[in-house]
């Protein structure tokens, strides 16, 4: 292998996490590399629904059939964009340690709140029907509205630089956005509060980046275990096995998050309704090195509690 060809969208959060990548192989004696930037059809649909016209897959279409006709040798993703459903020609593998996996509360700039002791509670609480709340995340909107009944809030999409803007000029008093992304782009002083994880579990991924391969490229897999970071592994292992056990997708309010502690690994899952009436949680606790089967532990105990009703309506409300 002369030169690793690295394939990404171009948004600034897509092109950080592709030269992280890059720098992470450089560090480790592997060849060049070079980044190609691949527009996706979820870039090009950036003010539509996408759980309308295809789901998670328009992010990741294009790159990963440049992976498929060997444009790129490797794809890089944020693991929350991923699709539960994977091409069995390709396989991924976490590539960085895992950033703050936590939603963030972000205020616009002429806000006067007291950001020193402001926590999501005392915002949500307060004004809540007044405040115009913005997120692109039906599990964030589900979650909230379970948490804070009656509060105002709607859908924004966009990259981060384009939300912000929204936010700034109006449009919105509060957004909602991944804690990871901010960070990423040196934007950790637009976060107002994180919002816990045990009132808005993250969504399965949230804070991941990843590589994905073809499955006969033993040398970039090779790569890419070399870089790898043990928990962050185990914790994408379990949470995309909760998805997958489910049969969920982007459509379906569903949050996991999976915290590693030494060699044990805890998981907690949520299934909610889109109104946020509804909502049930599990979680279940294991070694780190079963992962998967925590995974699918969760799916089951979630299942026995009835999310199978909520999935169910879920999908007819898409059809």
């Amino acid at each position: 292998m002369t030169t690793l060809r690295i394939g990404t969208r171009g948004s600034p959060l897509a092109l950080w996490q592709a030269e992280h990548v890059a720098k992470a192989i450089t560090r480790i004696g592997g060849p060049p590399t070079e980044l190609i930037k691949i527009q996706t059809s979820g870039d090009r649909l950036s003010d539509t629904n996408l759980s309308n016209v295809g789901g998670k897959r328009l992010f990741v279409k294009e790159i990963e059939e440049a992976l498929l006709e060997d444009r790129i040798d490797l794809a890089v993703h944020s693991a929350k964009d991923l699709p539960a459903e994977r091409l069995p020609e390709l396989s991924i593998q976490a590539a960085l340690p895992r950033e703050d996996p936590r939603d963030a509360i972000v205020a616009r700039r002429s806000n006067q709140l007291d950001v020193a002791h402001a926590t999501t509670s005392s915002i949500l609480n307060s004004n809540k029907n007044q405040l115009r709340i913005g997120t692109g995340s039906i599990r964030r909107t589900a979650q909230l509205r379970h948490a804070f009944p009656g509060i105002n809030i709607s859908s924004v999409r966009g990259n981060v630089g384009t939300r912000l803007r929204k936010l700034d000029e109006g449009k919105f008093d509060l957004l909602v956005l991944a804690t990871a992304g901010l960070i990423r782009l040196n934007l950790i002083n637009r976060i107002t509060t994180r919002i816990p994880s045990d009132l808005c579990v993250p969504a399965p991924g949230q804070g991941i980046v990843v590589g994905e391969y073809r499955k006969n490229d033993a040398k970039t897999e090779k790569l890419l275990t070399s870089i790898a970071d043990r928990n962050t592994t185990a914790a994408l292992a379990a949470e995309r096995a909760l998805v997958t056990a489910l049969g969920a997708d982007c459509q379906v309010p569903l949050g996991a998050i999976a915290m590693p502690s030494g060699d044990q690994l805890v998981v907690r899952g949520v299934v909610a309704s889109p109104d946020g009436k509804t909502l049930i949680t599990q979680e279940a606790h294991g070694n780190l090195m079963d992962a998967k089967s925590i995974g699918r532990e969760v799916a089951a105990l979630l299942l026995e509690r009835g999310v199978g009703t909520i999935l169910s309506t879920v999908r007819s409300m898409n059809e």
